[in-house]
């Protein structure tokens, strides 16, 4: 049996996640701007639940589409606000409106999304060493400036919390434990 993080227990939903995406490098601006979205939501929230709402943040963000989202009238933001498949909170779902635009200025600033995330982490993966899931923090000195510049730059939920989040789940850190076979998988990726 493969030895695994303890947080994904043993939902087949959870595993899949760990197994394949979280900690995988990515710099595809489409996939940064989708878990840019769904940690926004996650805010306050388990991310099981927002695994299990994701292909409703699909269907209703026309497929994490930034320009798209960016030209969502309130109507349209209000229509998405009735729809159960995602999590119904005004200023979530109007963040991503707001995010999207402040992505889109991020992207012509930079070159691309991924370019202005990745500077953060002088453009490698952070190798972390845990040997447990209680060493891990909840926030760095790089999510708090990453953070920062970010509300700076007229982005909404992104806090330091959120931000950390997302550098594990997009694999700007690896924070694998050193016991579980994702560890060195994650680390070669870099």
């Amino acid at each position: 049996m493969k030895s695994r993080c303890q947080w994904c227990g043993d939902d087949s939903l959870y595993v899949k996640y760990h197994d394949e995406e979280w900690g995988v490098p990515v710099r595809d601006d489409h996939k940064l701007f989708e878990f840019l979205l769904l940690e926004g939501a996650q805010a306050g929230l388990s991310w099981i639940t927002i695994l299990r709402k994701r292909e409703g943040y699909r269907a209703l963000f026309d497929n994490f589409d930034a320009d798209k989202v960016a030209r969502y009238s309130d109507k349209k933001l209000e229509k998405i606000l009735l729809d159960a498949r995602i999590i119904r909170n005004r200023l979530k779902v109007f963040g991503a409106r707001k995010n999207a635009q402040a992505f889109l200025k991020a992207q012509e600033d930079y070159g691309s999304f991924a370019n202005y995330l990745w500077s953060f982490v002088d453009d490698k993966p952070i190798q972390n060493q845990w040997a447990s899931m209680r060493e891990v923090p909840a926030t760095s000195a790089i999510s708090d400036a990453m953070s920062k510049d970010m509300k700076k730059r007229g982005f909404t939920f992104v806090g330091s919390t959120i931000m950390y989040a997302h550098m594990q789940a997009t694999g700007m850190v690896n924070d694998h434990t050193r016991e579980c076979f994702r560890y060195k998988e994650c680390q070669n990726l870099a």
